[in-house]
C-alpha cells in the first residue's frame, strides 16, 4: 500500500533561510522515494551581523519572524505533517540567538534547534548520494555555507571522516578570514586524503549549483578544476553589477560566489581532485532524511 507524507526542513543559514517541503512516498517491499515538493529562500543575511557585532539586529530578527511566520503558512497549506529547523554558524554564534530561537517558537509556534558544526556535518551525510558515489573511488564532500565549511571523506562508498570549519562567504566577504584557518583547512584535507591516488570533489551549495547551471553540463557530469578555475577569473574581472547584469546573478549571490569558488578550487587543489561533481543536494535534504530516519526509530 503507497503511503505519502509530507515533510519540512528549514535551514537557518548564515546567507539566507530556505525552506525544503519533500513528498516522503513508502511503500511496503519498495525503497522509500524523497521528492521534493516545493523550496523557498529569502536572502537574510545573518551573517553580516554576527560575525561582526556577535549579536543579529533588531531588523533581521523582525525579518526573521516574518519569514518563519510565511513558513509555517506554507507548511500548514502543504500539509507537513513532520518538520525540523535547524540553525548553524549565525546563531551558533549570536548572543542573542537563545532569545531569538525563543521569540520565534512564541510568535510562530516554530522549534528551532541550534546545531553544532559536527551535527551539521552528519546531517549533511545522511544526504542521497549513494546514487553518486561509485563505491570503488574516494570522494570529498564539501559543503560551503556562508559561515562555515563543512567537509567528509567517503571512500569505498563509507563515511571516513567529517569536519566542520569556520570558513564560510559571509566571513570572507567581511575579510574575517585567517591565514590560520586555510591552514588548518589545507592540513585537514591532506592528512585525510594524501593516501588515496584519486579523489573527487563534491559540491554542494547555492552557490556551485549556480555555476553548474550555467555550465550547461548535463546532471551527474563533473566539472573540471580548469572549468571552475576559469570562472573564478571571469567572476573577478566583472564588477558586481556586470555579475548580476551580465551573468544573471542574484543581488545576494553575486558578492558571495567569488568567495566561494575560492573554497572550492582551494579544496580541488589540496585534495589533488580535478573534477566536481553537483548533485544539488545540502543540509535541508539532510534534516528531511533525519525526520525519516526518527520516524523509523520510532516504530
Amino acid at each position: 500500500m503507497l503511503t505519502i507524507e509530507k515533510y519540512g526542513a528549514i535551514d537557518i543559514g548564515s546567507n539566507a533561510i530556505r525552506l525544503l517541503i519533500s513528498s516522503v512516498h513508502e511503500e511496503n517491499g519498495k525503497e522509500t522515494r524523497f521528492k521534493k515538493t516545493s523550496l523557498v529562500r529569502v536572502p537574510i543575511r545573518l551573517g553580516t551581523d554576527v560575525f561582526i557585532s556577535k549579536r543579529v539586529s533588531d531588523e533581521n530578527i523582525a525579518r526573521m519572524i516574518d519569514t518563519m511566520q510565511a513558513y509555517q503558512l506554507l507548511m500548514r497549506t502543504h500539509k507537513v505533517t513532520r518538520y525540523k529547523a535547524c540553525a548553524t554558524s549565525a546563531m551558533r554564534e549570536a548572543e542573542n540567538g537563545v532569545d531569538i530561537v525563543n521569540l520565534i517558537e512564541e510568535k510562530t509556534g516554530i522549534s528551532i534547534n541550534i546545531i553544532d558544526g559536527n551535527d551539521e556535518a552528519a546531517m549533511i551525510a545522511m544526504t542521497d548520494l549513494h546514487q553518486l558515489i561509485n563505491t570503488d573511488e574516494t570522494y570529498l564532500y564539501v559543503d560551503v555555507g556562508g559561515g562555515s565549511t563543512e567537509f567528509t571523506v567517503y571512500h569505498h562508498g563509507h563515511t571516513v571522516t567529517s569536519k566542520s570549519f569556520k570558513l564560510g562567504t559571509v566571513r570572507l566577504l567581511n575579510d574575517m578570514e585567517s591565514p590560520e584557518i586555510w591552514e588548518e583547512v589545507r592540513v585537514w584535507i591532506k592528512q585525510n586524503l594524501s593516501q588515496y591516488p584519486r579523489v573527487y570533489l563534491i559540491g554542494s551549495g547555492g552557490n556551485i549549483n549556480n555555476i553548474f547551471k550555467n555550465s550547461g553540463k548535463a546532471l551527474g557530469k563533473p566539472l573540471s578544476y580548469l572549468y571552475l578555475s576559469s570562472y573564478y577569473q571571469l567572476l573577478n574581472s566583472l564588477t558586481y553589477d556586470e555579475r548580476i547584469w551580465e551573468l544573471n546573478l542574484n543581488q545576494d549571490r553575486a558578492d558571495v560566489i567569488i568567495p566561494a569558488t575560492k573554497i572550492y578550487l582551494s579544496a580541488m587543489k589540496w585534495s589533488g581532485a580535478r573534477k566536481i561533481f553537483v548533485p544539488k543536494i545540502g543540509l535541508s535534504d539532510g534534516i528531511i532524511k533525519s525526520l525519516y530516519q526518527d520516524k523509523l526509530n520510532n516504530r
